[in-house]
Protein backbone atom coordinates (compact mmCIF):
# COMPACT_ATOMS: atom_id res chain seq x y z
CA UNK A 1 0.00 0.00 0.00
CA UNK A 2 1.59 3.62 -1.02
CA UNK A 3 0.80 6.15 0.85
CA UNK A 4 2.22 9.21 -1.36
CA UNK A 5 1.28 12.86 -1.64
CA UNK A 6 -0.48 15.69 0.95
CA UNK A 7 -3.75 15.40 3.11
CA UNK A 8 -6.20 16.46 1.66
CA UNK A 9 -8.76 16.15 4.95
CA UNK A 10 -7.35 17.07 8.68
CA UNK A 11 -4.64 19.12 7.85
CA UNK A 12 -5.78 21.82 10.00
CA UNK A 13 -6.55 22.02 13.71
CA UNK A 14 -10.45 21.15 14.21
CA UNK A 15 -11.17 20.53 18.04
CA UNK A 16 -7.83 22.11 20.19
CA UNK A 17 -5.46 25.15 19.87
CA UNK A 18 -2.39 22.66 19.76
CA UNK A 19 -1.55 19.80 17.62
CA UNK A 20 1.18 18.17 15.83
CA UNK A 21 1.32 18.00 12.17
CA UNK A 22 3.18 15.22 10.33
CA UNK A 23 5.34 16.13 7.95
CA UNK A 24 6.65 12.64 6.33
CA UNK A 25 4.25 10.00 5.29
CA UNK A 26 3.78 6.60 7.39
CA UNK A 27 2.50 3.69 8.48
CA UNK A 28 1.53 4.38 12.18
CA UNK A 29 0.58 1.54 14.61
CA UNK A 30 -1.69 1.16 17.30
CA UNK A 31 0.97 0.84 19.92
CA UNK A 32 2.73 4.13 19.06
CA UNK A 33 -0.28 6.29 19.08
CA UNK A 34 -1.25 4.61 22.50
CA UNK A 35 2.69 5.12 23.58
CA UNK A 36 1.87 8.72 22.16
CA UNK A 37 -1.38 9.28 23.93
CA UNK A 38 0.04 8.10 27.28
CA UNK A 39 2.53 10.54 26.82
CA UNK A 40 0.47 13.56 26.15
CA UNK A 41 -2.02 12.78 29.34
CA UNK A 42 1.08 11.99 32.11
CA UNK A 43 2.75 15.39 31.08
CA UNK A 44 -1.11 16.91 31.31
CA UNK A 45 -1.47 15.22 34.28
CA UNK A 46 -4.86 14.84 32.99
CA UNK A 47 -5.88 18.16 32.59
CA UNK A 48 -7.02 19.89 29.54
CA UNK A 49 -8.55 17.76 26.87
CA UNK A 50 -6.67 15.37 23.80
CA UNK A 51 -7.57 14.29 20.39
CA UNK A 52 -6.18 11.73 18.17
CA UNK A 53 -7.11 12.45 15.24
CA UNK A 54 -5.92 9.35 13.11
CA UNK A 55 -6.97 5.67 14.22
CA UNK A 56 -5.83 2.44 13.17
CA UNK A 57 -8.25 0.70 11.25
CA UNK A 58 -6.06 -1.49 8.13
CA UNK A 59 -5.28 -4.82 9.45
CA UNK A 60 -1.37 -5.96 8.84
CA UNK A 61 -1.20 -9.65 8.16
CA UNK A 62 1.68 -12.10 7.97
CA UNK A 63 2.62 -15.56 8.35
CA UNK A 64 5.16 -17.17 10.65
CA UNK A 65 8.73 -17.46 9.61
CA UNK A 66 9.55 -20.72 7.74
CA UNK A 67 6.19 -21.34 6.41
CA UNK A 68 5.46 -22.55 2.94
CA UNK A 69 3.68 -20.73 -0.38
CA UNK A 70 0.19 -20.54 -0.19
CA UNK A 71 -2.48 -22.00 2.23
CA UNK A 72 -3.75 -18.33 2.32
CA UNK A 73 -3.39 -15.11 4.12
CA UNK A 74 -1.88 -14.47 7.35
CA UNK A 75 -3.30 -13.65 10.55
CA UNK A 76 -3.75 -9.96 11.21
CA UNK A 77 -0.08 -9.03 13.54
CA UNK A 78 -1.62 -5.25 14.35
CA UNK A 79 -3.46 -2.43 13.01
CA UNK A 80 -1.73 0.53 11.13
CA UNK A 81 -3.20 3.63 10.39
CA UNK A 82 -1.92 5.36 7.40
CA UNK A 83 -0.57 9.25 7.89
CA UNK A 84 0.25 11.20 4.86
CA UNK A 85 1.63 14.59 4.70
CA UNK A 86 0.22 17.31 6.49
CA UNK A 87 -1.73 15.14 8.67
CA UNK A 88 -2.57 16.24 11.96
CA UNK A 89 -1.83 13.80 14.69
CA UNK A 90 -3.33 15.18 17.91
CA UNK A 91 -4.56 17.87 19.24
CA UNK A 92 -4.78 19.45 22.84
CA UNK A 93 -6.63 22.11 24.84
CA UNK A 94 -7.44 23.54 28.09
CA UNK A 95 -3.55 23.77 29.29
CA UNK A 96 -1.22 25.96 28.53
CA UNK A 97 0.99 26.84 25.73
CA UNK A 98 4.55 25.66 27.25
CA UNK A 99 2.30 22.83 28.96
CA UNK A 100 0.76 21.49 25.82
CA UNK A 101 3.84 22.31 23.72
CA UNK A 102 6.19 20.36 25.88
CA UNK A 103 3.34 17.25 26.58
CA UNK A 104 3.27 16.96 22.50
CA UNK A 105 6.86 16.78 21.98
CA UNK A 106 6.73 13.76 24.36
CA UNK A 107 4.35 12.41 22.18
CA UNK A 108 6.59 12.87 18.88
CA UNK A 109 9.45 11.30 20.32
CA UNK A 110 7.14 8.19 20.78
CA UNK A 111 6.03 8.54 17.34
CA UNK A 112 8.26 7.40 13.99
CA UNK A 113 7.87 10.47 11.55
CA UNK A 114 8.72 14.11 12.03
CA UNK A 115 6.59 16.41 13.23
CA UNK A 116 6.07 19.87 13.72
CA UNK A 117 4.21 21.43 16.52
CA UNK A 118 1.38 24.09 15.91
CA UNK A 119 -0.81 26.79 17.36
CA UNK A 120 -4.13 27.92 16.13
CA UNK A 121 -4.11 31.17 14.09
CA UNK A 122 -6.17 32.76 16.68
CA UNK A 123 -4.87 31.71 19.83
CA UNK A 124 -4.31 33.92 22.61
CA UNK A 125 -2.52 33.29 26.09
CA UNK A 126 -4.48 35.20 28.57
CA UNK A 127 -7.87 33.82 26.91
CA UNK A 128 -6.76 30.04 27.04
CA UNK A 129 -5.96 30.17 31.21
CA UNK A 130 -8.85 30.91 33.60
Amino acid sequence: MKIKGDAKRGHELAFGSFGIKAMDECRMTGRQLEAARIAITRFMKREGQVWIRVFPDRPVTSKPAEVRMGKGKGAPEYWMAPVKRGRIIFEAEGVPLEVAKEALRLAAQKLPIVTKFIVRRDYVEAAAVK
